[in-house]
């Protein structure tokens, strides 16, 4: 059996208007990651693997965190929305989201049309990123033992789409719920993909890391 903990990389850098800038955590993701390394160390701290994408903020999110990576695999790096978003405004006439009100909208909307076939020139089509999900998680699942992953919210929203049997809007809703720093549990048993958590955040739930929970 194997035992799987997804974790959302830390904050990143929310003004970012592209995919480079973006790539680096805040004081905050770096707090985020310490207080959940804190949390593990209490509870379960023990990983047979460390897991990240190539991405600074993931593997960056797994040191903060306290852990040293055994393997990097770009699979697990984050579909390109600002790609996406730069396509969507170009082709279509549907501008970038201003805020987090305007983010939630959006991205169901960028989803639909990348679903759909309806973006093009972007790096990776719906499907190439969905299989490039899909082939990782499956291969980690044929290891055994206790996993730890650290990757992206779009990520994650796809695997919880490929355990549970999502549509592609079912999916964009996980994605906009997923919490910087967040746990996700999967257990592979008895050749099924389980979910047994979705989005925990028990490092953050004292009453003075309440400005801690984050989205973006």
């Amino acid at each position: 059996m194997a035992e799987i903990i997804l974790v959302r990389h830390g904050q990143a850098n929310s003004h970012a208007t592209d995919e480079i800038s973006y790539d680096r955590l805040s004081d905050l993701g770096r707090e985020q990651a310490r207080w959940l390394g804190a949390h593990l160390r209490t509870t379960n701290p023990h990983f047979d693997q460390v897991i990240t994408g190539t991405l600074t903020r993931q593997s960056d999110t797994a040191r903060a965190m306290g852990y040293e990576i055994t393997a990097q695999d770009a699979r697990l790096d984050e579909l390109s929305y600002f790609a996406l978003a730069d396509a969507m405004e170009a082709q279509h006439g549907i501008p970038a989201p201003r805020d987090p009100t305007e983010f939630a909208a959006h991205l169901p909307q960028v989803i639909t049309h990348w679903t759909r076939g309806e973006i093009t020139g972007v790096p990776e089509t719906y499907d190439q990123f969905a299989t490039r999900v899909t082939s990782a998680i499956d291969e980690i699942c044929a290891a055994h033992g206790r996993i730890l992953i650290v990757t992206s919210g779009g990520v994650i929203g796809m695997v919880m789409r490929h355990a549970l049997g999502l549509e592609n809007g079912g999916m964009a809703k996980i994605m906009l719920q997923i919490m910087n720093s967040s746990l996700h549990r999967l257990e592979y048993v008895h050749d099924m993909l389980m979910v047994g958590a979705f989005n925990a955040t028990p490092h953050l739930d004292l009453p003075d890391r309440a400005h801690a929970r984050t989205y973006v």
